[in-house]
């Protein structure tokens, strides 16, 4: 299972979805994103079936950053039942990650 694709058009309707979400704001050009992105990409098969991973890239979605303030990149958002419930910014490990997302579990 890999991450999938956010996008301005879609984000509403997956992150109101009845699991927890973990979105992950990043850009191409973003060094310490690259880093996290293997770790969100292995959380996504982790969590298969229970909860939603997904990336979304900022540049080419400036609509939902903006509306979430992103300023600072990678930023994760957890969701549930479409609000947001936790905040995570800058690279960190796995564990760090998986335990924020148990918890909306």
């Amino acid at each position: 299972m890999k991450a999938i694709e956010i996008t301005d058009n879609n984000f509403e309707e997956i992150v109101t979805g009845d699991k927890p979400v973990l979105v992950d704001f990043w850009a191409e050009w973003c060094g310490p994103c690259k880093m996290i992105g293997p770790i969100v990409e292995e959380l996504a098969g982790d969590y298969d079936q229970k909860a939603v991973v997904g990336k979304v890239d900022v540049d080419a979605n400036p609509t939902i950053s903006a509306k979430f303030g992103i300023r600072s990149i990678p930023t994760l958002l957890f969701f549930k039942n479409g609000e947001v419930v936790d905040k995570h910014v800058g690279h960190t490990d796995k564990k760090v990650l998986a335990s924020k997302l148990d918890a909306q579990l």
